[in-house]
């Protein structure tokens, strides 16, 4: 049996300026604990804005029969 290539699924957040660090904090929590996504990428601009990365694994059933 053959080890396979991990899978990910990306999802880009931004926030816009003045959004407070506890409200992103809140939002990614959530979606971290709800639809199991993780981090991977943070982009925090001079002006305030910041991108985020997020990323979880995709699993692919596979047929035993």
């Amino acid at each position: 049996m053959q080890p396979r290539a991990s899978t990910w699924e990306y999802r880009e957040v931004r926030f816009p300026r003045g959004t407070t660090r506890e409200a992103a904090r809140v939002l990614l929590t959530g979606a971290a604990e709800t639809e199991h996504w993780e981090l991977d990428q943070l982009r925090l601009y001079p002006d305030g804005r910041r991108i985020v990365r997020l990323r979880r694994r995709v699993y692919r059933m596979q047929r035993t029969a």
